[in-house]
């Protein structure tokens, strides 16, 4: 990230870059972002990072993930070194587009990472569980849902509750708002009345 000479040598490539952002300041990453966009590279991802071997989920700060895509334009996600699969499911509803997580065979193994990397089973339910959170925030609509639509019937209208005499006024006594939803809708029951 601080390694100017190589950001420049990396953006003359003309490849997409992902640069993590662990232990960086505000201003390193703008410098950064800028050396990467004027030397021509076409796309970026910035990642959050917490680096710190297992990171506190305290220090997260997960919140940043959407605020440097905003901010510089790029792409966003996580290079997470927490325990477990909540940060990156926590980081995708947030807008995460990549999640880096170290991953190993065993954690008996011996290495510097094994003690916050992720197992197989592990990492194959954190993939499913960031699967399941990307689907989960879906898009900003505010059409209803084919399961939506199903459950209509389970609103409630205006219903008689008691018998109502020929001529006689509609009161808050002999109208009611209960389901199912066959009657007229409850927004109507002041006019009713």
């Amino acid at each position: 990230l601080t390694d100017h000479p190589l950001l420049e040598k990396i953006s003359s490539t003309g490849r997409k870059v992902i640069l993590s952002t662990g232990m960086a300041t505000l201003e390193e990453i703008e410098e950064s972002v800028e050396i990467l966009k004027s030397g021509g590279c076409p796309e970026i991802t910035l990642l959050k990072c917490t680096s710190s071997y297992p990171a506190p989920a305290e220090e997260a700060n997960l919140s940043r993930i959407s605020d440097m895509a905003e901010r510089f334009g790029v792409r966003a996600g996580l290079s997470d070194h927490t325990m477990g699969s909540t940060a990156p499911v926590v980081a995708v509803a947030l807008g995460a587009q990549v999640i880096e997580k170290h991953f190993c065979r065993s954690r008996q193994e011996p290495g510097p990472d094994s003690v916050f990397s992720m197992e197989p089973d592990e990492f194959r339910e954190m993939v499913s569980a960031v699967r399941v959170a990307e689907q989960a925030v879906g898009k900003s609509t505010y059409e209803r849902t084919a399961a939506e639509a199903k459950s209509l019937s389970f609103r409630r209208s205006l219903f008689a509750s008691t018998d109502i005499e020929e001529g006689e006024g509609f009161t808050s006594e002999n109208v009611c708002v209960i389901r199912p939803s066959d009657g007229l809708e409850p927004k109507h029951y002041k006019s009713v009345l």
